[in-house]
């Protein structure tokens, strides 16, 4: 860190009053000199007002993102924004006897921009997505070691955004014993978690009310489970009470370890489906009779020029599932790109259900679990959203 500002152009500071984390390149009027990418500097308005602290890269558009605001310590600050993230969580969770896995830090979501940490029992799994956090992850790795004393923290760094910001991908153990799966237990139903050879950080937390949902919906019906990873919502569903359940990931490896999540939760496998295929192609065969039809693919718009051709594969996958879906069903259907916004996701599955000539209701809007924050002064934190829908 260096007392060295960077200064803000006229007029350029009012995101930053209002508590927002990023600087574009364009609102920045001058840079230090000798500044260096990735460091942590303090910043000023053009007139010369601090405004707080933030780390920098040229390389990226976003050029600077807040780690704290106003004239106070920014280490100071990012302590107490964990500290505070902690709160949250265990007035969410408390104990954990029925929950022990959740987003513990959502990157700006809780004031720390370019960090995820996720908690699996007492293992925690961290993500840096930017250059400036990739250099204060010795800070972060010690303060949560303060802060919880977990027995171990593996780092899962694997984020497109980090070849942005010219980083490598980075993955490994940071601190304590080595695991390689971990059992969680989520609403009372227990999960293996595989963290090293997995998507994400190994486990969809931001669908748990979701899940819940579906298993509420799910009594005496046919659940089809598209993009099924390792069977989350299968296990709801089943729980439920659901007749049969067929679970269809193009992953083998997901596949069998949803087999063991079915085993660990009292549920046989054998009497259900896991199909190894490409849900497009699956939904475009001999298939039909669902009354519960769930689709969580994945974020099919990374980047905001992924948009048009994202929206043709929500259309085409949502178009398939309701013509699949027996009258009187039930679509679960989600988006997590974070470019395709609520607005457009609905016209999106309109135009699904009018090419599937299928009459569709909303019942409910569903967005991301408690425990991933969105920012009231950084509406980017949101991503997730998803509608119930009911076909006649």
């Amino acid at each position: 860190m260096t007392d060295k500002a960077v200064v803000l152009g006229k007029g350029k500071d009012k995101p930053i009053r209002n508590r927002h984390h990023w600087i574009f390149s364009g609102a920045v009027q001058s840079l230090p000199e000798g500044l260096i990418d990735g460091g942590l500097y303090s910043v000023s308005s053009h007139e010369g007002a601090p405004l707080g602290y933030g780390y920098f890269n040229r390389k990226c558009s976003i050029i600077g993102r807040m780690v704290s605001f106003g004239p106070g310590d920014p280490f100071t600050a990012l302590r107490k924004n964990v500290q505070r993230a902690i709160a949250v969580r265990n007035e969410l969770f408390g104990e954990g006897k029925e929950t022990n896995a959740y987003r513990l830090i959502n990157a700006e979501g809780d004031g720390i921009p370019g960090l995820i940490v996720d908690k699996y029992d007492t293992t925690l799994v961290i993500q840096i997505a930017t250059l400036g956090m990739d250099k204060l992850r010795d800070f972060i790795v010690e303060t949560l070691v303060q802060e919880l004393g977990p027995a171990s923290i593996y780092e899962k760094s694997n984020l497109p955004s980090r070849r942005e910001e010219g980083l490598e991908d980075k993955a490994g153990f940071l601190f304590g014993g080595q695991v390689k799966k971990i059992f969680i237990r989520e609403n009372g139903f227990n999960f293996l978690v595989d963290i090293a050879e997995s998507q994400k950080t190994g486990f969809y937390l931001d669908q748990r009310e979701m899940r819940k949902l579906a298993g509420s919906l799910a009594a005496d019906r046919r659940v089809l489970n598209c993009f099924s990873y390792t069977g989350g919502y299968s296990v709801y569903a089943l729980l439920g009470g659901a007749a049969r359940v067929d679970s269809v990931d193009t992953s083998g490896p997901a596949l069998d370890l949803a087999k063991q999540n079915f085993r660990l939760n009292g549920l046989s496998p054998e009497e259900h489906g896991f199909i190894e295929a490409d849900v497009f192609s699956f939904l475009r065969g001999p298939v039909s009779g669902y009354e519960l039809v769930i689709l969580d693919p994945p974020a099919f718009a990374k980047r905001k020029a992924d948009v048009p051709q994202a929206g043709r594969g929500y259309k085409d996958i949502n178009r398939l599932a309701l013509q699949k879906v027996s009258a009187g069903g039930f679509v679960l259907t989600f988006s997590c790109s974070h470019f395709v916004d609520e607005r457009l996701f609905q016209k999106i599955v309109f135009e699904a259900a009018a090419e599937a000539s299928r009459n569709v209701r909303i019942l409910q809007r569903h967005r991301q679990a408690s425990d991933h924050p969105i920012n009231i002064f950084h509406p980017e934190t949101e991503y997730l959203k998803g509608l119930l829908l009911y076909v006649d």
